[in-house]
């Protein structure tokens, strides 16, 4: 994504744009791995050294809240960031901690088929993410 496109992102969520916010913003998608906090400080720290860390820890709140990021959580309890906001699982790899993105609408309407069926009461479903754990392969 070119860095027009960000600014058109902040602007039409409402956010003021600033060179921290752009920065961030585009550290967590450049970095395609749901980058921690920790991930995205130390990505972008040799360019701007003098971004706070509270400051990129609010920014990554901030873009969460308005609809910009997804936080992903981990068995680690660590948060992570998704810029990818279309529904998606992820594939969680317990030995390395890497989280990849997968997608089977195949899946997803099976999902969504069974809790159409199977009404929980008092509760309703917004979304459905699975986040299946295991070990990728080195195959």
């Amino acid at each position: 994504m070119k860095t027009d496109h960000f600014i058109a992102q902040l602007k039409e969520a409402g956010l003021k744009v600033t060179p921290q916010r752009l920065t961030i913003f585009e550290a967590v998608v450049e970095l395609k791995n749901h980058p921690s906090a920790e991930n995205v400080i130390d990505h972008i720290k040799t360019k701007h050294p003098n971004i706070s860390v509270g400051t990129v820890y609010k920014v990554l709140n901030s873009l969460v809240e308005n609809g910009l990021l997804k936080k992903v959580k981990s068995e680690t309890e660590t948060t992570r960031y998704d810029a990818i906001l279309q529904q998606h699982h992820h594939l969680y790899c317990s030995e390395t901690k890497r989280i990849e993105d997968f997608e089977d609408p195949q899946l997803d309407q099976l999902i969504n088929d069974y809790f159409e069926k199977k009404k929980i009461n008092s509760f309703k479903i917004k979304n459905i993410t699975l986040q299946i754990t295991g070990e990728f392969s080195n195959t």
